[in-house]
């Protein structure tokens, strides 16, 4: 089952705003929150998506036969291919009842799990949403990152030794939550986090055993302080136009900060990536890996873990064309030279 069969069999099962479009470009959904939409004019969505189509890939087939293949290494784990399943804090709130996010996430778990792929899970103002995921996770032998959000400090505690239990991949923060149009003024508090916060929270982790990601990184500045704070990874975001309108395509921000820390720390990437040929555009400019969500929603909600693996076996196909198609045997061979 591929994407477009999937958001075919969603239609009218999203929710008010999500149309289940066929390119999940963020034209539709626009500026609605609650809902798929993003912050402000709602056009930082577009802006994340017409990036990667306005990269053209470099064809070159005069090489030794191949068939390429998708395995990559994240965080020590081996992938099948680049791309992971991007979290989702509130299933219900932002997409409608036909799935909540007990069930949601543990579709998404299972399917990437079995697809050799890792679904991350969201955080939200209520607490089961993360603790269920939990359970969900270590269910799996702890195949899966949990996001926590910028809580405060005292929170992040509780949370992070109830995520640290279930030794999963490993733990992410969405340090750009504090954007979030819905957390403001709420409690428990999220707000901005300083460098020496984060050097605790990724000292933690480490203690145990466990790499931390930093999401939501969008300026060569940023990444530094990411580094600076022992951080493992960071994901070049802006949370999918969700927390400040205005702001730069992913695919805009990604080459400088890959070219200042790309040695220091592994780098993925989200916002607007849908089809093989986007993958190959991130890997080009620096990322080890990539993150989906919204299209993976639609997945679910049109072919519950059928859809989910069937997109996932879509972005592999289409990863493989382009790497043949480009000359890249691998994933590791995949460079700059490959995009004008």
């Amino acid at each position: 089952m591929d994407y477009q069969s999937s958001s075919s069999l969603a239609h009218g099962q999203m929710g008010e705003w999500c149309k289940a479009c066929p390119v999940c470009n963020g034209r539709a959904c626009g500026a609605h929150i609650p809902g798929p939409g993003a912050k402000g004019q709602g056009t930082v969505a577009v802006r994340n998506y017409d990036a990667w189509q306005n990269m053209r890939l470099v064809m070159d087939t005069i090489h030794d036969e191949f068939a390429a293949s998708c395995e990559t290494t994240v965080l020590g784990r081996s992938l099948a291919l680049p791309v992971m399943i991007g979290p989702v804090g509130d299933v219900n709130r932002h997409y409608g009842d036909k799935y909540n996010t007990v069930t949601y996430n543990g579709a998404i778990l299972r399917a990437a799990s079995s697809a050799g792929s890792l679904a991350w899970t969201g955080d939200g103002l209520d607490g089961t949403i993360m603790t269920k995921a939990l359970t969900l996770m270590d269910e799996l032998g702890g195949q899966g990152i949990p996001t926590i959000k910028p809580w405060s400090m005292d929170v992040i505690s509780e949370k992070l030794e109830d995520a640290l239990a279930i030794r999963p991949v490993a733990v992410a923060m969405d340090i750009d939550a504090a954007g979030l149009p819905f957390l403001r003024g709420q409690q428990p508090p999220a707000g901005a986090k300083s460098v020496r916060q984060l050097r605790q929270i990724a000292k933690r982790c480490h203690d145990a055993g466990t790499p931390f990601i930093l999401k939501g990184i969008m300026s060569a500045r940023g990444a530094h302080k990411a580094v600076d704070a022992g951080v493992d990874a960071i994901v070049v975001s802006n949370h999918g136009g969700r927390v400040l309108d205005g702001v730069p395509a992913t695919a805009e921000v990604l080459p400088q900060i890959a070219s200042e820390v790309g040695s220091d720390l592994q780098i993925f990437v989200d916002g607007g990536i849908r089809c093989g040929a986007d993958v190959f555009r991130a890997l080009a400019l620096g990322a080890s890996a990539v993150l989906i969500c919204r299209p993976f929603v639609v997945a679910t909600f049109g072919g519950g873990e059928e859809g989910i693996a069937g997109y996932l076996e879509q972005l592999a196909r289409e990863l493989m064309d382009c790497m043949e198609m480009c000359g890249a045997p691998t994933v590791a061979d995949i460079d700059r030279d490959m995009l004008m």
